[in-house]
Order: C-alpha cells, then sequence, then structure tokens
C-alpha cells in the first residue's frame, strides 16, 4: 500500500510514518467491512476498485493544518511580500495566489483574511485566491468552509472567528459568503501540471515537500518555477528548502520565503 501511495501521490510513507498505515486504514476496513489489511491489499490489486484506492489514499494523506500556522510565516507576507506586490501590480491591480497542498482550506481562508481585514489598501483589486489539494474529502470540506470548534480554536482569535464564521447549531462554524467568495478550491496533483491560467504572484507551499524523494521534489519545484511569475514570491514550510538556487534563491530578509532563480525566469 506505500507503493500505491506513492505512486499516486509521489509521496514516500518512509519508516518513520509506515504508522499511519495501520492507524488510518483499519478504519477504513472497518467501514468497509474487509476483515484485515491483507484483504484490503488483495482488493487492490483487482481491476475495477479505483473508488477503493482512491478512499485508501485520501486515508494516507497527512491533512494536517490549522488556521495562520506559523504565524511569522503570515507577519512576513503583511509586513513585507502583500506590500511588494501591491506596489509591483499598481496598474493592473490584480493579484493571483495559489495555495498549494492546501488540505481543508484553512490556510486559504487565513490569506482570504488579510484581504478582508485591509480593504482599504486593496480597494479596486481583484484578489484570486486558489486552493488545492489532492485529497478530494479535504478539497470537499475545504469548499463546505464548516469547521468544527476544535478547528477554529487553532490559529483563530475570538475577533477573527467572530468577524468571518456564523455558528452553525450542533456542527461548528461556516465560512461567511463574503470570505468565502475571495477562494476557490479544486483537487490537483503537484506532480501534474500547474492549475491553468496566469501565472502566480505568490505560491505557499507549505510543509508538503517534507514527504517527496528527493527526484520527486525536484519534479514539483520545477512546476512550481514555471507557475510563478518572474517577480513572485514561494512560500515553503520551516523545513524546506528548494535543492538548489537555479529554481528558487532564498529571500535574504525572509525566513521560508523564495524568489524565482535564474532556471525558473527561463521557464517563464
Amino acid at each position: 500500500m506505500a507503493g500505491l501511495f506513492e505512486e499516486a501521490t509521489g509521496q514516500r510513507l518512509g519508516e518513520d510514518r509506515v504508522w499511519r498505515i495501520e492507524m488510518t486504514l483499519t478504519p477504513l476496513c472497518r467501514s468497509r467491512n474487509i476483515d484485515s489489511l491483507t484483504s484490503l491489499a488483495s482488493l487492490l490489486d483487482q481491476s475495477g476498485e479505483d473508488v477503493l484506492r482512491g478512499e485508501v489514499i485520501d486515508a494516507l494523506l497527512n491533512n494536517e493544518t490549522s488556521f495562520f500556522r506559523d504565524p511569522s510565516a503570515f507577519h512576513h507576507l503583511t509586513a513585507m511580500v502583500l506590500p511588494q506586490l501591491r506596489e509591483r501590480r499598481g496598474q493592473a491591480r490584480k493579484l493571483r495566489i495559489w495555495s498549494a497542498a492546501c488540505s481543508t482550506g484553512q490556510e486559504a481562508y487565513s490569506l482570504a483574511m488579510l484581504f478582508a481585514e485591509d480593504r482599504a489598501s486593496w480597494q479596486g483589486w481583484t484578489i484570486d485566491i486558489l486552493g488545492t489539494d489532492i485529497s478530494r474529502t479535504a478539497i470537499n470540506r475545504a469548499r463546505s468552509g464548516l469547521y468544527s470548534q476544535f478547528e477554529v480554536q487553532r490559529g483563530l482569535p475570538i475577533r477573527r472567528l467572530v468577524d468571518w464564521f456564523d455558528p452553525v447549531l450542533d456542527q461548528g462554524w461556516r465560512v461567511r459568503p463574503d470570505l468565502a467568495s475571495l477562494v476557490t478550491f479544486g483537487r490537483q496533483n503537484l506532480l501534474g501540471p500547474p492549475p491553468a491560467g496566469a501565472q502566480f504572484d505568490l505560491i505557499l507551499c507549505r510543509n508538503a515537500l517534507l514527504y517527496f524523494s528527493a527526484d520527486r521534489r525536484n519534479e514539483v519545484l520545477d512546476r512550481l518555477a514555471a507557475a510563478i511569475a518572474p517577480d513572485g514570491a514561494l512560500v515553503l514550510g520551516a523545513g524546506e528548502t528548494p535543492s538548489n538556487g537555479d529554481r528558487f534563491r532564498a529571500d535574504p530578509d525572509l525566513l521560508t520565503v523564495y524568489r524565482p532563480g535564474a532556471a525558473a525566469s527561463r521557464s517563464n
């Protein structure tokens, strides 16, 4: 099953993550009335089990996320990255942002709050935020905009919760329509072609590269380099760096922020 997962997603289940197989697939077996993981593996080898394969892949994905995860990254965005883009795009007054591997959408909605809370600076601008993930389950949840009490408590102060969410009886909190209108969601594999449309001014791809082999990581970086504007910004997770400076170079002032390098400029 680790091989199936890597083939479909590019992500590796190393020795430090094999525990996820039993932890996540045992509940799937129970829901499907499959008596063991061995029986599940046998079913996956049979033709016509595409739905089951999709459920297995979804279960094995790590969908860990939260609102405003890693506050320092959002501080960099508000203090420097977004003001720089506002100055550079002042004539077109358009921004296109990609939250890649967005899981259940908290990162994309956090970005939307930055713009919604600073309307005066972005008056008259077109802000397009796209959140993508390979998981159908995660993207469906992101589109719903519905989060549990536990999920909203992770990263959201009470003022933001009250401003941008409505309570849903016995279910949690739902993103308000005016905020949700800033974000669209879609399924996308980081190993596939980048989302269609104009190049992105800002890409966030945080804590996803950690799970790829070196070769697959390079493939993902190639696709990110092709998708970003020559003067755009890429934000990675705190433990991630591009493998070399050809595609992206580190911003000298901002940790986890990278600028397109020579190879990215040639591909754009």
